[in-house]
């Protein structure tokens, strides 16, 4: 009987320092809080309006496709055309250089949820268009990302920024 008895404590204690040890073993990564990626999350978790960031989430990774508009592709004024449309109703035009034209310049200090960031990568015209989140962050529809959260803050999108605003 004492055999038994040791032999049964024995398994206990040796489950208990098996279950220790692996547990010891184990550790939880995190993002650091610094990381592209963490701050684009951030920024989708900061929006104030859930219908937007619905609408973010169902087009997220849609390829680019010019003159796409629809799930098999879109292009920049395309996406930015149905946001504004779905969660604003406001009607935009369908391509970007007329899209600026109807926005109402801000600093790039003064954006609010929903206003639009105008680039041209291209020379004088505008030619890409994005919808500003917050924390210098917004969205568009990358050529070669498809629609994606990015960074304005970016020296890439700093140069080429021409414009600025709401559409109210």
């Amino acid at each position: 009987m004492p055999f038994t008895f040791h032999l049964k404590r024995n398994v206990f204690y040796l489950i208990a320092l098996l279950i220790f040890l692996a547990s010891c073993g184990t550790r939880k990564y995190t993002v650091k809080s610094d990381t592209k990626a963490s701050k684009a999350a951030d920024a989708m978790a900061n929006l104030q309006s859930k219908p937007l960031y619905r609408f973010i989430t169902d087009w997220t990774g849609v390829k680019y496709r010019f003159g796409g508009l629809d799930k098999d592709g879109i292009d920049c004024s395309g996406f930015a055309f149905l946001l504004e449309k779905e969660i604003y109703g406001v009607t935009l035009p369908r391509i970007s250089r007329e899209q600026a034209n109807v926005v109402k310049r801000k600093n790039i200090d003064n954006l609010k949820e929903g206003d639009l960031v105008f680039f041209s990568f291209g020379g004088n015209d505008v030619d890409h268009v994005g919808v500003y989140l917050n924390n210098g962050f917004f969205v568009h529809a990358s050529t070669t990302r498809g629609v994606i959260v990015d960074d304005l803050t970016l020296p890439a999108y700093q140069r080429v920024l021409v414009k600025s605003g709401s559409v109210n």
